[in-house]
């Protein structure tokens, strides 16, 4: 991305003048490599412009692990700006992040930082997602639908599975850019089972689901129904737009929002 691109990310985000917005990006950047890993801010930097990328790759490897707080703080001071004006600079500045950086990468962002970031993670349309581990995301579905782990780690595959094989190629890489690392081996198998998406109803859905699991019809569309609402949560607001916008209508009850 552009220089010029990314400070008028700033600018329309944030309703900032484009002198303002420099600074703006300066001072939220700078505060962003000293709360991440030396790492992290330099996988971020090879998204941005060229001009920006110091920022973030003169830091210290270590981490400091200070809350949302002590971020506006350091940016306020940095800009010259209250601490009411630095979020809404951070928050425009973390718009403009969300444009440059792929999914992937802001989920290792989001890993590092704690909840009371979620304003900030919010205005880079990730602040829906849970930074999960695998076993989390399990544990978030065996939370949800009542369920013991190993069984909620099997509708978890069962489901995943047969989504990779109704979806296209490339919305499953989105999907495995967005998910814990460990969970893109089961999206691996429903991608080798054809090479092009393959077109299912809902109910067909489920009665694969059902199959893979090996549990009745109406057990397998609770867990669908189970595993759609943490996969909402999980994934940022335009991937999972993305995921409806290729199913076709009859999907509708299986991805309303929470286990039924």
């Amino acid at each position: 991305m552009r220089l010029a691109t990314f400070l008028t990310r700033v600018e329309q985000s944030g309703g900032l003048r484009p002198e303002i917005a420099q600074r703006a990006a300066q001072a939220t950047l700078r505060t962003l490599a000293e709360r991440i890993t030396g790492g992290e801010a330099r996988d971020i930097a090879l998204f941005l412009p060229r001009e920006l990328r110091p920022l973030l790759e003169e830091t210290p490897e270590q981490a400091e692990g200070f809350d949302l707080d002590e971020f506006l703080r350091r940016v306020a001071k940095r800009a010259g700006v209250d601490e009411e004006t630095a979020l809404r600079h951070a928050r425009a500045v973390f718009a403009a992040l969300g444009d440059a950086v792929t999914p992937g990468e802001l989920h290792d962002m989001v890993a590092q930082l704690p909840r009371d970031y979620e304003p900030l993670l919010a205005s880079a349309r990730v602040g829906r997602r849970r930074a999960m581990e695998a076993d989390d995301l399990a544990g978030r579905v065996a939370e949800l639908g009542g369920l013991d782990r190993e069984a909620a780690a099997r509708a978890l595959d069962a489901v995943l599975e047969t989504l990779a094989v109704r979806l296209s190629a490339g919305e499953v890489e989105d999907l495995a850019g967005e998910l814990p690392g460990t969970v893109r081996p089961t999206l691996r198998r429903g991608l080798a089972e054809r090479r092009a998406a393959t077109a299912m109803t809902a109910d067909e859905f489920v009665g694969r689901v059902a199959a893979r699991e090996r549990v009745d019809r109406d057990v397998a569309e609770r867990h669908v129904r189970t595993v759609f609402a943490v996969l909402r949560e999980a994934l940022s607001e335009a991937e999972w737009e993305d995921l409806e916008a290729q199913l076709s209508h009859d999907y509708e009850p299986l991805l309303a929002l929470g286990a039924r």
